[in-house]
């Protein structure tokens, strides 16, 4: 069964979505980012993916604080990432309260550095974040583009036993388009062994059920729900 694992954005200390890239176009969503965790959790949720855009942006990490405070007022197994780039960012992050980080900037630029984590913290609590546009990957809160290949990067990391692995489609993400099911497939079909965390475009409870049925191991999203397209209530049936 596919984990459920909706997305809190922190920007200026507030809940948001922002437009791929475009801090300036940030929309602001009126809960306090532990109110909607609590949300979550009254409702069965079991896993949270929270991302410091503030951290993202300025490529250090920001909102230990918030962490902090989502991890001492709820259960919740949190996913914490924007801004790691350093050995005291995840040791302060876990510290704080986060289950697992995951990171993107690092993982594609340094190489090895990254894969000392793996082995330093566990492969069950270090995310590698694949995140592109037409194939290649996009760092530092999605503003700087690369010339990675996305399958190159997944396939250096899924030689050292990289096990979990989050792919957004930027160019899907905030659009409720839908989820990128034939990239996701591809990814599987090349590297069956990871737990593949699809972020991007989700749009419905059927979007979900599709990605459950091709084998992907967790969904994140985000805009669906805050702009009341995705019932909690509706998502009991994954959270059994």
């Amino acid at each position: 069964m596919i984990q459920i694992i909706p997305s809190i954005a922190i920007y200026n200390g507030k809940c948001v979505k922002v437009p791929p890239g475009d801090f300036e176009h940030a929309v602001v969503y009126g809960d306090s980012p532990l109110d909607v965790a609590q949300t979550f959790e009254d409702h069965g949720i079991r896993r949270i993916h929270l991302i410091d855009l503030d951290g993202a942006k300025k490529g250090r990490v920001v909102n230990y604080n918030i962490l902090q405070m989502i991890a001492g007022y709820t259960n919740l197994d949190i996913d914490f990432s924007g801004g790691i780039h350093t050995d005291s960012d995840v040791r302060t992050a876990f510290e704080c309260g986060a289950k697992s980080i995951t990171a993107a900037s690092v993982a594609a630029t340094e190489r090895g550095f990254f894969s000392s984590w793996l082995i330093s913290y566990g492969r069950e609590r270090i995310v590698m974040a694949a995140d592109a546009r037409a194939g290649k990957i996009i760092t530092g809160g999605w503003q700087q583009k690369t010339d990675i290949d996305l399958m190159e990067l997944i396939g250096y990391y899924y030689e050292r036993g990289i096990k979990y692995v989050k792919c957004t489609d930027v160019g899907r993400d905030g659009q409720l388009q839908g989820p990128a099911t034939d990239l996701y497939g591809e990814i599987l079909a090349r590297f069956p062994d990871i737990c593949l965390l699809a972020s991007g475009g989700v749009r419905s409870v059927e979007d979900i059920r599709k990605l459950d049925e091709i084998g992907v191991h967790g969904v994140m999203f985000g805009k669906a729900y805050y702009e009341g397209q995705i019932d909690l209530d509706d998502l009991r049936p994954f959270l059994q």
